[in-house]
Protein backbone atom coordinates (compact mmCIF):
# COMPACT_ATOMS: atom_id res chain seq x y z
CA UNK A 1 0.00 0.00 0.00
CA UNK A 2 1.46 3.34 -1.06
CA UNK A 3 0.13 6.09 1.17
CA UNK A 4 0.11 9.59 -0.25
CA UNK A 5 -1.41 13.02 0.17
CA UNK A 6 -2.95 14.96 -2.67
CA UNK A 7 -3.73 18.65 -3.05
CA UNK A 8 -4.39 21.12 -5.84
CA UNK A 9 -3.19 24.69 -6.34
CA UNK A 10 -5.56 27.47 -7.35
CA UNK A 11 -4.08 27.35 -10.86
CA UNK A 12 -5.14 23.72 -11.28
CA UNK A 13 -1.79 21.99 -10.68
CA UNK A 14 -2.43 18.63 -9.00
CA UNK A 15 0.24 17.58 -6.49
CA UNK A 16 0.84 14.14 -4.98
CA UNK A 17 3.29 13.56 -2.11
CA UNK A 18 4.45 10.15 -0.86
CA UNK A 19 6.90 9.83 2.01
CA UNK A 20 9.62 7.17 1.69
CA UNK A 21 11.94 7.29 4.71
CA UNK A 22 14.43 4.81 3.26
CA UNK A 23 16.28 7.18 0.93
CA UNK A 24 18.14 10.53 0.97
CA UNK A 25 17.09 11.06 -2.67
CA UNK A 26 13.90 12.77 -3.81
CA UNK A 27 12.12 12.09 -7.11
CA UNK A 28 10.20 14.94 -8.73
CA UNK A 29 7.95 13.89 -11.59
CA UNK A 30 5.70 15.97 -13.84
CA UNK A 31 3.18 14.39 -16.19
CA UNK A 32 1.75 16.68 -18.85
CA UNK A 33 -1.56 15.45 -20.23
CA UNK A 34 -0.38 15.68 -23.84
CA UNK A 35 0.92 13.11 -26.28
CA UNK A 36 0.85 12.33 -29.96
CA UNK A 37 -2.92 11.70 -29.72
CA UNK A 38 -3.37 15.46 -29.10
CA UNK A 39 -1.70 16.49 -32.36
CA UNK A 40 -3.45 17.40 -35.60
CA UNK A 41 -2.97 15.04 -38.53
CA UNK A 42 -0.98 17.60 -40.56
CA UNK A 43 1.29 18.66 -37.67
CA UNK A 44 2.54 15.48 -36.03
CA UNK A 45 5.62 14.83 -33.90
CA UNK A 46 5.11 18.01 -31.84
CA UNK A 47 4.76 16.32 -28.43
CA UNK A 48 8.04 14.53 -29.05
CA UNK A 49 9.69 17.71 -30.34
CA UNK A 50 8.68 19.39 -27.08
CA UNK A 51 10.30 16.66 -25.04
CA UNK A 52 13.53 17.98 -26.58
CA UNK A 53 12.67 21.69 -26.56
CA UNK A 54 11.92 21.59 -22.82
CA UNK A 55 15.64 20.97 -22.26
CA UNK A 56 16.70 23.82 -24.58
CA UNK A 57 16.40 26.63 -22.06
CA UNK A 58 13.46 28.27 -20.30
CA UNK A 59 12.59 31.93 -19.93
CA UNK A 60 14.92 32.60 -16.95
CA UNK A 61 17.28 29.61 -17.13
CA UNK A 62 19.34 29.35 -20.33
CA UNK A 63 20.87 25.97 -19.47
CA UNK A 64 18.65 23.38 -17.79
CA UNK A 65 21.26 20.70 -17.11
CA UNK A 66 24.09 22.77 -15.57
CA UNK A 67 22.33 23.84 -12.32
CA UNK A 68 21.01 20.32 -11.78
CA UNK A 69 24.41 18.71 -12.24
CA UNK A 70 25.90 21.14 -9.72
CA UNK A 71 23.57 19.85 -7.00
CA UNK A 72 24.04 16.15 -7.84
CA UNK A 73 20.79 15.69 -9.74
CA UNK A 74 19.82 13.66 -12.79
CA UNK A 75 16.92 14.09 -15.20
CA UNK A 76 15.25 12.69 -18.26
CA UNK A 77 11.91 12.51 -20.04
CA UNK A 78 9.79 10.39 -22.33
CA UNK A 79 6.84 10.96 -24.63
CA UNK A 80 4.31 8.49 -25.92
CA UNK A 81 0.98 8.72 -27.69
CA UNK A 82 -0.85 9.57 -24.46
CA UNK A 83 1.39 11.61 -22.14
CA UNK A 84 4.68 13.47 -21.76
CA UNK A 85 6.68 12.74 -18.59
CA UNK A 86 9.63 14.69 -17.10
CA UNK A 87 11.53 13.56 -14.04
CA UNK A 88 14.36 14.60 -11.75
CA UNK A 89 16.14 12.76 -8.94
CA UNK A 90 18.35 14.74 -6.55
CA UNK A 91 19.43 14.88 -2.90
CA UNK A 92 16.66 16.02 -0.56
CA UNK A 93 18.59 19.08 0.60
CA UNK A 94 18.65 20.38 -2.99
CA UNK A 95 14.97 19.85 -3.73
CA UNK A 96 14.33 23.54 -4.38
CA UNK A 97 16.64 23.43 -7.39
CA UNK A 98 14.33 20.84 -8.95
CA UNK A 99 11.22 22.93 -8.30
CA UNK A 100 12.95 26.03 -9.66
CA UNK A 101 13.93 24.30 -12.91
CA UNK A 102 10.56 22.62 -13.51
CA UNK A 103 8.49 25.68 -12.67
CA UNK A 104 10.48 27.96 -14.96
CA UNK A 105 9.97 25.77 -18.00
CA UNK A 106 6.29 25.35 -17.14
CA UNK A 107 6.09 29.17 -17.00
CA UNK A 108 7.59 29.53 -20.47
CA UNK A 109 10.31 28.23 -22.71
CA UNK A 110 12.92 30.63 -24.08
CA UNK A 111 11.50 30.16 -27.60
CA UNK A 112 14.72 31.01 -29.38
CA UNK A 113 15.19 30.30 -33.07
CA UNK A 114 18.53 28.71 -32.23
CA UNK A 115 17.00 26.24 -29.77
CA UNK A 116 14.22 25.35 -32.21
CA UNK A 117 16.72 24.76 -35.01
CA UNK A 118 19.01 22.65 -32.82
CA UNK A 119 16.21 20.45 -31.48
CA UNK A 120 14.50 20.22 -34.86
CA UNK A 121 17.73 18.80 -36.31
CA UNK A 122 18.09 16.39 -33.37
CA UNK A 123 14.56 15.06 -33.91
CA UNK A 124 14.99 14.77 -37.70
CA UNK A 125 18.23 12.85 -37.18
CA UNK A 126 16.48 10.57 -34.66
CA UNK A 127 13.66 9.98 -37.18
CA UNK A 128 16.20 8.94 -39.81
CA UNK A 129 18.43 6.83 -37.57
CA UNK A 130 15.84 5.02 -35.46
CA UNK A 131 12.91 4.75 -37.83
CA UNK A 132 14.14 4.92 -41.44
CA UNK A 133 17.70 3.57 -41.43
CA UNK A 134 17.48 0.91 -38.73
CA UNK A 135 16.37 -2.66 -39.45
CA UNK A 136 12.66 -3.04 -38.62
CA UNK A 137 12.64 0.65 -37.59
CA UNK A 138 9.62 1.58 -39.70
CA UNK A 139 7.37 -1.25 -38.46
CA UNK A 140 5.08 1.03 -36.44
CA UNK A 141 5.11 3.70 -39.13
CA UNK A 142 3.45 0.99 -41.26
CA UNK A 143 1.42 -0.96 -38.69
CA UNK A 144 -0.30 1.97 -36.97
CA UNK A 145 -1.97 3.43 -40.10
CA UNK A 146 -2.92 -0.10 -41.15
CA UNK A 147 -4.75 -0.69 -37.85
CA UNK A 148 -6.13 2.81 -37.26
CA UNK A 149 -8.11 4.76 -39.85
CA UNK A 150 -9.62 7.58 -37.73
CA UNK A 151 -7.96 7.74 -34.31
CA UNK A 152 -4.66 9.68 -33.95
CA UNK A 153 -2.96 6.47 -32.82
CA UNK A 154 -2.50 6.04 -36.57
CA UNK A 155 0.85 7.83 -36.25
CA UNK A 156 3.82 7.07 -34.01
CA UNK A 157 5.14 9.49 -31.40
CA UNK A 158 7.98 10.53 -33.73
CA UNK A 159 5.31 11.75 -36.19
CA UNK A 160 3.93 10.75 -39.58
CA UNK A 161 6.73 12.22 -41.65
CA UNK A 162 9.87 14.31 -41.31
CA UNK A 163 8.34 17.26 -43.19
CA UNK A 164 5.99 18.01 -40.27
CA UNK A 165 8.98 18.82 -38.06
CA UNK A 166 10.97 20.43 -40.88
CA UNK A 167 8.11 22.86 -41.51
CA UNK A 168 7.28 23.64 -37.87
CA UNK A 169 7.31 27.42 -37.35
CA UNK A 170 8.04 29.32 -34.14
CA UNK A 171 4.36 30.25 -33.98
CA UNK A 172 3.37 26.57 -34.30
CA UNK A 173 5.69 25.76 -31.41
CA UNK A 174 4.39 28.58 -29.20
CA UNK A 175 0.77 27.66 -29.91
CA UNK A 176 1.37 24.02 -28.99
CA UNK A 177 3.20 24.96 -25.77
CA UNK A 178 0.55 27.33 -24.45
CA UNK A 179 -2.25 24.94 -25.41
CA UNK A 180 -0.87 21.99 -23.42
CA UNK A 181 2.02 22.78 -21.06
CA UNK A 182 0.18 24.38 -18.19
CA UNK A 183 -0.37 23.85 -14.47
CA UNK A 184 -4.00 22.91 -15.11
CA UNK A 185 -2.86 20.19 -17.52
CA UNK A 186 -0.19 18.63 -15.31
CA UNK A 187 0.33 16.39 -12.29
CA UNK A 188 3.37 16.91 -10.05
CA UNK A 189 4.37 13.98 -7.85
CA UNK A 190 7.12 14.10 -5.22
CA UNK A 191 8.53 10.99 -3.52
CA UNK A 192 11.25 10.82 -0.87
CA UNK A 193 11.82 11.41 2.83
CA UNK A 194 9.54 14.44 2.77
CA UNK A 195 6.02 15.29 3.92
CA UNK A 196 3.16 17.13 2.27
CA UNK A 197 3.52 19.77 5.01
CA UNK A 198 7.09 20.45 3.84
CA UNK A 199 6.26 20.29 0.13
CA UNK A 200 3.13 22.42 -0.03
CA UNK A 201 4.80 25.82 0.70
CA UNK A 202 7.58 25.01 -1.79
CA UNK A 203 5.12 24.10 -4.52
CA UNK A 204 3.14 27.30 -3.80
CA UNK A 205 6.36 29.33 -3.93
CA UNK A 206 7.57 27.97 -7.26
CA UNK A 207 4.38 27.04 -9.12
CA UNK A 208 1.63 29.07 -7.49
CA UNK A 209 2.06 32.21 -9.61
CA UNK A 210 1.94 30.41 -12.97
CA UNK A 211 -1.39 31.27 -14.53
CA UNK A 212 -3.96 28.78 -15.72
CA UNK A 213 -4.10 28.40 -19.49
CA UNK A 214 -6.85 27.58 -21.92
CA UNK A 215 -6.14 23.96 -22.79
CA UNK A 216 -6.81 22.97 -26.38
CA UNK A 217 -9.85 20.77 -26.78
CA UNK A 218 -8.91 17.32 -27.96
CA UNK A 219 -11.60 16.18 -30.36
CA UNK A 220 -10.19 12.70 -30.68
CA UNK A 221 -12.02 10.59 -33.24
CA UNK A 222 -13.21 7.19 -32.03
CA UNK A 223 -11.86 4.36 -34.12
CA UNK A 224 -14.65 2.48 -35.92
CA UNK A 225 -14.96 -1.24 -35.25
CA UNK A 226 -12.82 -3.23 -37.68
CA UNK A 227 -15.01 -5.71 -39.57
CA UNK A 228 -12.62 -7.44 -41.96
CA UNK A 229 -8.97 -8.51 -42.05
CA UNK A 230 -6.36 -6.04 -43.33
CA UNK A 231 -2.89 -6.84 -44.53
CA UNK A 232 0.20 -5.17 -45.92
CA UNK A 233 3.34 -6.78 -47.36
CA UNK A 234 6.66 -4.92 -47.58
CA UNK A 235 10.21 -5.98 -48.45
CA UNK A 236 13.17 -4.52 -46.60
CA UNK A 237 16.91 -5.06 -46.20
CA UNK A 238 16.58 -7.07 -42.99
CA UNK A 239 17.97 -10.48 -41.96
CA UNK A 240 14.66 -12.24 -41.23
CA UNK A 241 11.04 -12.26 -42.36
CA UNK A 242 8.76 -11.07 -39.55
CA UNK A 243 5.02 -11.12 -39.05
CA UNK A 244 3.07 -8.57 -36.99
CA UNK A 245 -0.57 -9.28 -36.17
CA UNK A 246 -2.31 -6.27 -34.56
CA UNK A 247 -5.73 -6.73 -32.96
CA UNK A 248 -7.87 -3.93 -31.53
CA UNK A 249 -8.42 -4.22 -27.76
CA UNK A 250 -9.99 -2.22 -24.94
CA UNK A 251 -8.73 1.04 -23.41
CA UNK A 252 -6.42 1.26 -20.39
CA UNK A 253 -9.22 1.97 -17.89
CA UNK A 254 -11.61 -0.67 -19.26
CA UNK A 255 -12.68 -3.52 -16.97
CA UNK A 256 -11.19 -6.07 -19.41
CA UNK A 257 -7.75 -4.46 -19.61
CA UNK A 258 -6.14 -6.70 -16.97
CA UNK A 259 -7.56 -9.89 -18.49
CA UNK A 260 -6.23 -8.79 -21.89
CA UNK A 261 -2.77 -8.19 -20.41
CA UNK A 262 -2.77 -11.62 -18.74
CA UNK A 263 -3.89 -13.22 -22.02
CA UNK A 264 -0.74 -11.85 -23.68
CA UNK A 265 1.33 -13.37 -20.84
CA UNK A 266 -0.37 -16.74 -21.15
CA UNK A 267 0.58 -16.74 -24.82
CA UNK A 268 4.20 -15.66 -24.60
CA UNK A 269 5.58 -14.72 -21.18
CA UNK A 270 8.27 -17.24 -20.31
CA UNK A 271 9.60 -20.56 -21.60
CA UNK A 272 6.48 -22.48 -20.62
CA UNK A 273 4.02 -20.04 -22.24
CA UNK A 274 1.79 -21.36 -25.04
CA UNK A 275 3.44 -19.91 -28.13
CA UNK A 276 7.01 -20.29 -26.84
CA UNK A 277 6.58 -23.91 -25.82
CA UNK A 278 4.62 -25.09 -28.85
CA UNK A 279 5.94 -23.04 -31.77
CA UNK A 280 9.54 -22.29 -30.75
CA UNK A 281 10.59 -25.28 -28.64
CA UNK A 282 8.48 -28.17 -29.94
CA UNK A 283 7.67 -27.36 -33.57
CA UNK A 284 10.71 -25.10 -34.14
CA UNK A 285 8.72 -22.84 -36.46
CA UNK A 286 9.93 -19.54 -34.96
CA UNK A 287 13.21 -17.98 -33.87
CA UNK A 288 11.28 -15.65 -31.58
CA UNK A 289 7.64 -14.99 -30.87
CA UNK A 290 5.99 -12.39 -28.63
CA UNK A 291 2.50 -11.34 -27.59
CA UNK A 292 2.12 -7.96 -25.91
CA UNK A 293 -0.29 -5.07 -25.45
CA UNK A 294 0.35 -1.38 -26.11
CA UNK A 295 -1.33 -0.30 -22.86
CA UNK A 296 -2.93 2.69 -24.57
CA UNK A 297 -5.24 5.19 -22.89
CA UNK A 298 -7.85 4.82 -25.64
CA UNK A 299 -8.67 1.54 -27.37
CA UNK A 300 -5.29 0.03 -28.08
CA UNK A 301 -3.57 -2.85 -29.83
CA UNK A 302 -2.85 -6.43 -28.84
CA UNK A 303 0.12 -7.51 -30.95
CA UNK A 304 1.59 -10.90 -31.80
CA UNK A 305 4.92 -10.68 -33.60
CA UNK A 306 7.34 -13.37 -34.65
CA UNK A 307 10.33 -14.24 -36.82
CA UNK A 308 9.89 -17.62 -38.54
CA UNK A 309 12.87 -19.97 -38.70
CA UNK A 310 14.83 -20.25 -41.95
CA UNK A 311 12.91 -22.30 -44.46
CA UNK A 312 9.53 -21.73 -42.81
CA UNK A 313 7.01 -19.96 -45.03
CA UNK A 314 5.54 -16.92 -43.29
CA UNK A 315 1.97 -17.96 -44.13
CA UNK A 316 2.54 -21.42 -42.64
CA UNK A 317 3.98 -19.78 -39.54
CA UNK A 318 0.91 -17.56 -39.30
CA UNK A 319 -1.42 -20.58 -39.56
CA UNK A 320 0.41 -22.13 -36.60
CA UNK A 321 -0.23 -19.00 -34.51
CA UNK A 322 -3.90 -19.04 -35.48
CA UNK A 323 -4.15 -22.71 -34.55
CA UNK A 324 -2.81 -22.03 -31.03
CA UNK A 325 -5.23 -19.13 -30.59
CA UNK A 326 -8.16 -21.35 -31.62
CA UNK A 327 -7.01 -24.09 -29.23
CA UNK A 328 -6.91 -21.61 -26.33
CA UNK A 329 -10.43 -20.38 -27.13
CA UNK A 330 -11.77 -23.93 -27.57
CA UNK A 331 -10.04 -25.68 -24.65
CA UNK A 332 -9.60 -22.75 -22.25
CA UNK A 333 -6.84 -22.03 -19.77
CA UNK A 334 -6.24 -24.04 -16.60
CA UNK A 335 -5.97 -22.44 -13.14
CA UNK A 336 -2.29 -23.27 -12.73
CA UNK A 337 -1.39 -21.66 -16.06
CA UNK A 338 -3.23 -18.47 -15.13
CA UNK A 339 -1.86 -18.40 -11.57
CA UNK A 340 1.70 -18.60 -12.90
CA UNK A 341 1.34 -15.44 -14.98
CA UNK A 342 -0.52 -13.68 -12.16
CA UNK A 343 2.42 -14.41 -9.85
CA UNK A 344 4.84 -12.85 -12.34
CA UNK A 345 2.73 -9.71 -12.70
CA UNK A 346 2.30 -9.39 -8.93
CA UNK A 347 6.03 -9.72 -8.23
CA UNK A 348 6.97 -7.22 -10.96
CA UNK A 349 4.47 -4.64 -9.65
CA UNK A 350 5.67 -5.07 -6.05
CA UNK A 351 9.29 -4.83 -7.15
CA UNK A 352 8.54 -1.63 -9.11
CA UNK A 353 7.13 -0.05 -5.96
CA UNK A 354 10.51 -0.30 -4.24
CA UNK A 355 12.00 2.39 -6.49
CA UNK A 356 11.18 6.03 -5.64
CA UNK A 357 11.26 7.18 -9.26
CA UNK A 358 8.91 4.38 -10.33
CA UNK A 359 6.54 5.34 -7.53
CA UNK A 360 6.62 9.02 -8.50
CA UNK A 361 5.97 8.19 -12.16
CA UNK A 362 3.21 5.67 -11.45
CA UNK A 363 1.41 7.98 -9.04
CA UNK A 364 1.53 10.82 -11.57
CA UNK A 365 0.47 8.70 -14.54
CA UNK A 366 -2.34 7.01 -12.57
CA UNK A 367 -3.70 10.41 -11.53
CA UNK A 368 -3.48 11.70 -15.10
CA UNK A 369 -5.38 8.71 -16.49
CA UNK A 370 -7.88 8.38 -13.65
CA UNK A 371 -6.86 8.40 -9.98
CA UNK A 372 -3.52 8.09 -8.17
CA UNK A 373 -5.00 5.42 -5.91
CA UNK A 374 -5.18 3.05 -8.88
CA UNK A 375 -1.56 2.25 -8.01
CA UNK A 376 -2.89 0.48 -4.89
CA UNK A 377 -5.67 -1.48 -6.60
CA UNK A 378 -3.77 -2.65 -9.69
CA UNK A 379 -2.56 -5.97 -8.24
CA UNK A 380 -6.06 -6.89 -7.03
CA UNK A 381 -7.49 -6.25 -10.49
CA UNK A 382 -5.03 -8.76 -11.96
CA UNK A 383 -5.65 -11.31 -9.21
CA UNK A 384 -9.43 -11.19 -9.70
CA UNK A 385 -9.20 -12.27 -13.36
CA UNK A 386 -10.66 -15.74 -13.88
CA UNK A 387 -9.89 -18.37 -16.52
CA UNK A 388 -13.28 -17.72 -18.16
CA UNK A 389 -12.31 -14.03 -18.50
CA UNK A 390 -9.19 -15.01 -20.44
CA UNK A 391 -11.23 -17.09 -22.88
CA UNK A 392 -13.88 -14.38 -23.22
CA UNK A 393 -11.39 -11.61 -24.09
CA UNK A 394 -9.50 -13.99 -26.39
CA UNK A 395 -12.74 -14.53 -28.36
CA UNK A 396 -13.37 -10.78 -28.51
CA UNK A 397 -9.85 -9.67 -29.42
CA UNK A 398 -8.22 -12.50 -31.37
CA UNK A 399 -10.79 -12.50 -34.14
CA UNK A 400 -9.46 -12.59 -37.74
CA UNK A 401 -11.85 -9.76 -38.73
CA UNK A 402 -10.29 -7.65 -35.97
CA UNK A 403 -6.73 -8.18 -37.21
CA UNK A 404 -4.32 -6.07 -39.27
CA UNK A 405 -1.32 -8.11 -40.43
CA UNK A 406 2.01 -6.75 -41.58
CA UNK A 407 4.22 -9.19 -43.51
CA UNK A 408 7.69 -7.66 -43.20
CA UNK A 409 9.81 -9.69 -45.61
CA UNK A 410 13.55 -9.88 -46.10
CA UNK A 411 14.84 -8.89 -49.54
CA UNK A 412 17.66 -11.35 -48.97
CA UNK A 413 15.37 -14.36 -49.19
Amino acid sequence: MIEFEKFELDNGLKVIVHQDKTTPIVAINIVYNVGARNESANKTGFAHLFEHLMFGGSINIPNYDAPLQMVGGENNAFTNNDITNYYITLPKENIETGFWLESDRMLSLAFSEKSLEVQRNVVIEEFKQRYLNQPYGDVYLLLRPLAYKKHPYQWATIGKEISHIENATMQDVKDFFYAHYAPNNAVLSVVGNITAKEIKPLVEKYFGDIEKRKIAESNIAKEPKQTEPRELTVKRDVPNDTIYKAYHMCARMDKDYHASDLLSDVLSNGDSSRLTRKLIKEQKLFLELNAYIMGSRDEGLFIISGKPNDGVNIKDAEKAIDKEINLLIKEGVDEQELQKVKNKVESSLIFAQMNILNKAMNLGISETLNDANDINTEIDKYLKVKTKDIVRVAKQILNPNNCSTLYYLSEKK
